[in-house]
């Protein structure tokens, strides 16, 4: 304790007063990845779960590729992962880490306030969250409203956090600090990570597969095949913005498309809601695994109901491609069998286009509920544009087409 105390001073300079040399302030710097997980390792953490982030993802990267798997767990939403490791600790008493994107800092409230706040459980745990839509950078709307309002967030559910230094010895002396109030507190604390902070790492052991289509050839199918009076929400990330590029590509109105740009694991629950509502229209649902198995308790909730005019699509190739490519146990799932057990009417599932020829004609035509999985190889093009216009205006247009 006497030893982590004496190592606060340092702290204070690099990280609370914001004083800089004349070095500091002309030289950019970005944490090394393996410097970083070196420096956890030392001070004792050694457990590392969560859910994947574009912020995090050179040092997600570096865990994947070097930790031991019975040590790393990629959770299925960010509240689980608070509860595993609330589990981890009372086993060990040594304290995990938990990373995450600042948009799934709703996910944990419940677990924070109720398991391990200090008034209740008294659980510690270390937090590294990537801030997106940091005031003052640049993002989406979605971010940006998510980054503005997470410092207040933060402190009012008791949690003490401090912005993590881009730099190693200041890493090691927030570290320091953040071990100390661990140790004296046995309350989670939290590292806010800024854009660009840690040194570029590609994965290594990135997901592979056999299948020959990736996404953006399934979703070029399908917008073929769907017709000007079908209803589409799509989940968030690639799958949206592909989605986009092709209708603007083919000249199709993107007005019976919604794009959730955020709101990640929801999408299945706002085509539910629109096809309850509007029975007149097919309403397609194309999902991600990632997204699905984030809250997959929404499959049983469209299965248990006689829902016709739903069709749900996954697009599963094995990752959380929008954020780094770590993977999802979408592999290791029989999607198939759920959507059965939980009621859809009919579900199948291909991997190939000839496959995909076979079985679609079915899928659209069957009473709903109903399920389609596409296994898919990871593959996306790297000048993948956005939507363009405002979230808002994408939802009036397709209120205005729900109308039709």
């Amino acid at each position: 304790l006497a030893k982590a105390i004496r190592r606060l001073q340092p702290l204070q300079r690099w990280v609370r007063t914001g004083e800089a040399t004349a070095y500091e302030e002309t030289e950019r710097d970005f944490l090394p990845p393996d410097v970083f997980y070196k420096q956890l390792n030392e001070r004792g953490f050694d457990f590392f779960t969560g859910v994947p982030d574009s912020l995090l993802k050179d040092f997600c990267g570096f865990v994947s590729d070097n930790h031991a798997p019975e040590k790393h767990v990629i959770t299925a939403n960010e509240g689980t992962a608070i509860a595993v490791a609330a589990g981890y600790h009372m086993a060990t008493r040594r304290f995990p880490l938990v990373y995450l994107q600042n948009s799934g800092i709703g996910n944990t409230i419940n677990p924070l306030l109720s398991l391990v706040d200090p008034r209740v459980y008294k659980i510690p745990m270390l937090l590294l969250i990537g801030w997106r839509g940091e005031p003052g950078k640049k993002d989406e709307p979605q971010h940006l409203v998510q980054g503005k309002v997470m410092s207040s967030l933060l402190t009012d559910v008791g949690i003490t956090y401090e912005v993590l230094p881009d730099f190693e010895e200041g890493a090691a002396a927030a570290l320091d600090l953040a071990l100390y109030h661990l140790r004296t507190r046995g309350a989670p604390y939290a590292f806010l990570v800024r854009r660009q902070c840690f040194l570029k790492y590609d994965i290594k052991n990135s997901v592979s597969s056999p299948y020959p289509m990736n996404r953006e050839m399934a979703i070029d199918y399908l917008t073929d095949k769907l017709g000007k009076f079908d209803a589409v929400v799509a989940t968030t990330g690639f799958p949206s913005r592909e989605l986009y590029e092709l209708r603007i590509k083919k000249g199709q109105s993107t007005q019976q498309d919604f794009y959730c740009v955020g709101s990640m694991g929801h999408a299945s629950s706002i085509a539910m809601g629109i096809a309850l509502a509007k029975p007149s229209k097919n309403v397609f649902c194309f999902d991600g695994d990632g997204a699905f198995l984030m809250h997959m308790g929404a499959a049983a909730q469209v299965g248990s109901r006689n829902i016709h005019n739903f069709k749900h699509i996954l697009l599963n190739n094995g990752s959380h491609d929008s954020v780094g490519g770590q993977p999802t146990v979408g592999f290791n799932v029989n999607f198939l069998e759920i959507a059965k057990a939980c009621g859809y009417k009919h579900a199948v599932s291909v991997s190939t286009k000839e496959e995909l020829d076979q079985a679609y004609s079915v899928f659209a035509n069957s009473e709903g509920p109903s399920f389609m999985e596409i296994k898919l190889t990871r593959k996306t093009r790297k000048d993948l544009g956005r939507p363009k216009g405002e979230p808002r205006d994408n939802k009036e247009l397709f209120m205005n087409f729900l109308d039709q």
